[in-house]
């Protein structure tokens, strides 16, 4: 389904991605609009998949996650079961935040958090025994500089 966003979605878009916890009233305040009208709108994006699912946002350090991970991957494998292996073992980790197929010499790259080093050792090890890998190199962040879920609408 296709849908036309124009200047006042893009602005309730963007305070949803602000502060989706908003009451409709605060947002149609913000962005100059009655809140039905809102409320339709928003219905509209939510139905053409424009808006995904809500959630929030967690302090991964506060609940005992330190460690952040980027995992490197190369491999000699293309086939389709050897994708839908290492699909499922993705999938099958929480401890995976994302995961990307990438252009050029690495194949897919992943965030991963865990507790500590110990625990990504425990990852990689599970990982490696469900999937063939050609190399793996993980690289651990120091710091977080910037992270938002925010599109730049």
């Amino acid at each position: 389904m296709s849908v036309r966003i124009d200047a006042v979605d893009r602005k309730i878009l963007a305070e949803l991605q602000r502060d989706a916890s908003q009451s409709l009233d605060e947002i149609a305040r913000k962005v100059g609009a009655s809140k039905t009208p809102v409320w339709n709108r928003i219905r509209k994006l939510r139905d053409a998949g424009v808006i995904g699912q809500q959630t929030v946002i967690l302090d991964p350090e506060a609940l005992g996650f330190e460690a952040c991970f980027f995992v490197l991957i190369r491999t000699s494998e293309h086939e389709g079961d050897w994708q839908a292996a290492f699909l499922k073992a993705l999938n099958d980790r929480p401890e995976v935040m994302e995961a990307h197929r990438l252009a050029g010499e690495i194949d897919y790259i992943l965030k991963v958090r865990v507790a500590n080093a110990r625990a990504y050792d425990e990852f990689y090890q599970a990982l490696i025994s469900e999937v063939r890998i050609y190399n793996v190199t993980a690289l651990l962040s120091m710091e977080q500089i910037k992270s938002t879920t925010m599109l730049p609408l």
